[in-house]
């Protein structure tokens, strides 16, 4: 039984360990959204508060 549990233990620190890496190691390409100011919000729309993509 206390195998089961340290074998259930160590999988989900793993799992978790592996989450917590992917997180912190990868950066997500820019997507395309609104941009802020293009009178968006007259129309109901939402853009990103602060936006790390340059402009195109």
């Amino acid at each position: 039984m206390w195998v089961i549990a340290a074998a259930i233990i160590l999988v989900f620190a793993v799992a978790n360990w592996h989450f917590v890496y992917v997180a912190v190691t990868s950066q997500p390409d820019c997507v395309s959204h609104l941009r802020l100011g293009n009178g968006n919000a007259a129309q109901g729309n939402f853009s990103a508060a602060q936006s790390s993509c340059t402009p195109k």
